[in-house]
């Protein structure tokens, strides 16, 4: 029958989901934020070099390449930034370079470490430490000079603590309008998902009621071929529901044990009347045939996968905890909790109801027969914990007619299922 879903339930696993969601995209969305920011950040400097360059670079000629004045006012612009530079031309060639005397112990540790970037006519960018210096070194094409030949520029570029500092708070920043925005679409996405699921949430509810409605309603009738009274198979539900509750028995388990308590006499709708309805004591033929209920029973419900947690009571409640039941002799705790909560209550009802072979029985005798029972039909401390409440719970259910009882019941499942 698997777990019944709530309006609370669906409520937290709605939202569970969505932050589910959101801590699974959030590094994603962080991680690709992080790439956007660092690559806008040296976009924006090798848009810089770039800028100040071609003035430089466009009257560069093969015959001019020791022209000092023009690298000297290159070198001054660059003087806090670059390492080196140089220009190379499409054939590989280096038509130019400079390197920053200010900073000639870092560049030589530089060149003794890089491999020189590509010269693939693409835009290369890469970043390094040395020294706890961070770098940037650049490989950009450059504008063609008069001669019309392609020239490329490669140079290396500190990125000095105060950029570096403004990197990190743009970035935090952004990384955190991520995080925060992620986190606003994810709440606000909840209640729209809450709003379309209310009327899937109604439509099951609707169901469910209407299946535990069935449920009731076909052991009742059950219950009236058997005994020509519906109120024993309501007052059998409510005994067992309040031993569930006593023991602390699991919503879940108390939801298993009240759709077996309907539907535990289910296979007698497959027994001859002569048998079911006989006034007398069964002779040994007529009870084996009467045994087959619990078969008959498992049958009826083989193929209802909703059914199916109300077996462990259809298939047990005629187990004894000595092993002297039926049909498969099962002992102690072998036979299934939900079976031996209702062994109790069925036979306690029976005692003590009217039926055209016998009285009601009184309530103490009802009760000694029961712990007399201790260890040998019924399991111990399941009737010790029945005898504290047996009282209260005859007296508050006795006299109740069956639409009363009913409606009782109806409340106590509600509080189970929905």
């Amino acid at each position: 029958m698997g777990a019944v879903h709530t309006l609370k339930t669906i409520h937290r696993s709605i939202l569970l989901r969505l932050l589910s969601v959101w801590l699974l995209l959030t590094p994603l969305a962080v991680g690709l934020g992080y790439w956007i920011e660092v690559r806008k950040f040296e976009e924006d400097l090798v848009a810089l070099v770039s800028q100040h360059l071609e003035s430089v670079s466009a009257g560069v000629q093969d015959d001019d390449v020791g022209d000092k004045t023009r690298y000297r006012a290159t070198r001054e612009f660059v003087s806090r930034n670059y390492l080196f530079m140089r220009i190379i031309d499409e054939t590989g060639k280096v038509v130019a370079e400079g390197d920053n005397p200010v900073h000639e112990a870092l560049t030589g540790k530089l060149r003794a470490q890089f491999a020189p970037l590509p010269q693939d006519g693409r835009r290369h960018v890469s970043r390094l430490e040395i020294d706890g210096v961070t770098i940037l070194r650049v490989a950009v094409n450059l504008p063609a000079g008069l001669s019309g030949r392609k020239r490329s520029l490669e140079g290396a570029f500190i990125i000095d603590a105060q950029e570096l500092q403004q990197q990190r708070d743009r970035l935090r920043r952004f990384l955190g309008a991520i995080v925060l925005v992620s986190l606003a679409t994810t709440l606000a996405l909840y209640p729209v998902i809450l709003s379309l699921n209310r009327n899937v949430l109604r439509a099951s509810r609707e169901i469910l009621q209407g299946n535990i409605e069935t449920a009731a309603v076909l052991g009742a009738a059950i219950a009236k071929r058997d005994s020509d009274t519906g109120e024993h198979n309501y007052r059998v539900t409510l005994y067992a529901i309040a031993l569930a509750e006593k023991v602390g028995l699991e919503r879940e388990q108390i939801r298993y044990l009240t759709l077996g308590a309907f539907l535990h006499d289910v296979g007698k709708i497959g027994i001859p009347d002569a048998i079911l309805l006989k006034p007398g004591r069964l002779d040994e033929t007529e009870f084996a045939t009467m045994k087959q209920h619990v078969g008959l029973g498992l049958e009826i419900i083989a193929n209802s996968r909703w059914l199916a947690p109300a077996a462990e009571v259809i298939g047990n409640h005629h187990e004894k905890v000595d092993g002297s039941g039926y049909p498969q002799g099962r002992r102690g705790e072998d036979i299934p909790l939900n079976a031996r909560i209702f062994a109790i209550v069925d036979v306690f009802d029976a005692l003590m109801s009217k039926r055209p072979y016998k009285p009601p029985m009184a309530l103490e005798q009802a009760l000694e027969i029961l712990r007399a029972g201790r260890g040998q039909h019924f399991d111990s401390a399941l009737v010790d914990a029945f005898c504290d409440i047996a009282d209260e719970r005859y007296r508050a259910l006795c006299d109740l007619s069956e639409t009363a009882l009913s409606k009782i019941l109806v409340a106590h499942v509600s509080r189970h299922y929905l």
